[in-house]
């Protein structure tokens, strides 16, 4: 059996009722490769409302999740929150958690173990910065953001890794095919080694940073590369053409 390819929509802090509801529709209308595994991500305020909407075989992803069950925790949200509310997915270790909210590989692992522990299925983000990929240590620093979370969780299962180099989400850089395969097959030789050959297998590695309808197809071919995590385009109709990448 091959991977499931699998494609996210994170809308980030984007969208309103109005377009989070055309977001819905255009994705309920449209004809999908039903080979694919497709998981959106609206801000939490539109996470019931996308849910309620969403057509079934689509599932909705919160864009972050707590580590505590429940308690005196201002503003985040539980994994059990989550699971009542029909939410089976939710994105961890986001760079631009780690770097304007100062996450460190220690909190994004205890949210992850949490997440899967509590039955919820986990996007986890890994990537490096500009500086770090020109000091040639790229591969080093994605290791070790999942190092973190391989001293917690052993199962995984229901983690899918979203390799998301930190220089291209957002600046319309993109990651040559070639340098997002080089990292996408070292990440999967990471996990023969430090998880293990069933999961280094079965793990879905997706490619985020400016990925578009223009970049995907070339981007899918690769043999390391099982989907992507989409940020600006998941907001656009081409969205669609991303998930139906392979069957164009």
């Amino acid at each position: 059996m091959g991977r499931q390819f699998f494609v996210g929509g994170n809308f980030k802090m984007n969208g309103n009722i109005k377009t989070i509801r055309d977001i819905v529709h255009n994705i309920n209308q449209a004809k999908l490769d039903p080979n694919v595994e497709v998981v959106i991500a609206p801000p939490s305020l539109y996470l019931l409302l996308a849910r309620e909407h969403l057509r079934k075989g689509i599932e909705v992803a919160a864009q972050n999740v707590f580590d505590k069950p429940n308690g005196a925790f201002t503003g985040e949200i539980s994994v059990d929150q989550l699971k009542e509310s029909g939410i089976t997915w939710t994105i961890l270790g986001h760079s631009e958690r780690r770097v304007i909210l100062q996450e460190d590989d220690q909190f994004v692992a205890s949210k992850t173990k949490a997440a899967i522990d509590g039955g919820l299925g986990v996007i986890l983000c890994c990537g490096e910065s500009l500086e770090q990929r020109e000091a040639g240590k790229t591969i080093e620093v994605v290791t070790t953001q999942l190092k973190a979370v391989a001293e917690k969780v052993k199962d995984w299962s229901r983690i899918v890794v979203a390799y998301e180099p930190i220089w291209a989400i957002g600046t319309g850089k993109v990651a040559t095919t070639e340098q997002a395969q080089e990292v996408h097959a070292a990440i999967r030789e990471w996990l023969k080694k430090d998880v293990s050959p069933e999961a280094a297998e079965a793990t879905r590695i997706l490619y985020g940073g400016s990925v578009t309808e223009k970049n995907c197809s070339e981007l899918s071919k690769q043999p390391d590369i099982d989907g992507f995590l989409v940020g600006g385009a998941s907001l656009k109709p081409a969205f669609v053409d991303i998930i139906n990448c392979n069957n164009a």
